[in-house]
């Protein structure tokens, strides 16, 4: 008899789709992915790409054939806390490959001018994927979010 498939881990982090990409929002409590991937959300529809939800809060990852799949927490599945508005229902995937990871800071803190290459991939799951650092507070976050993603989608 096969064994049953082991519960997945839950990250504390946002799943979304820019276009064709899948990007992980990581950071601590406080530090503003949900306001971030709502923006990031409205942006890209705004100018008529398609962008969705995976998850918010919690998202589950599966490597599989060198890929990350991104899955939300089923009992949250298409719910993003918006603070001072509690929780919205939106349009959402139920998965998405993961091409690249942004990591956010505190909000006191600020993203290095020129990181070190070493810092610019990180490993998931036994998976690389490109990876930068912000800080969702700074204004201009989401389109620098936005360029990378779409400077990634060109390479």
């Amino acid at each position: 008899m096969t064994p049953p498939p082991p519960a997945p881990a839950y990250l504390h982090a946002n799943a979304l789709v820019l276009g064709e990409s899948g990007l992980l929002l990581r950071g601590p409590s406080g530090a503003g992915k949900s306001m971030l991937t709502l923006q990031l959300l409205a942006d890209w529809r705004a100018r008529g790409a398609f962008a969705a939800l995976v998850g918010d809060d919690r998202i589950s990852l599966e490597a599989r054939h060198g890929r990350l799949i991104a899955r939300p927490h089923p009992s949250i599945r298409g719910m993003i806390e918006a603070r001072g508005l509690g929780v919205l229902r939106v349009d959402h995937e139920p998965a998405c490959v993961l091409r690249a990871v942004v990591d956010l800071l505190a909000l006191e803190e600020s993203p290095e001018r020129f990181p070190d290459e070493g810092d610019s991939r990180t490993e998931l799951s036994g998976v690389i994927l490109p990876r930068m650092v912000e800080n969702a507070a700074r204004v201009g976050a989401a389109m620098r979010i936005s360029s990378y993603i779409q400077n990634l989608a060109t390479n």
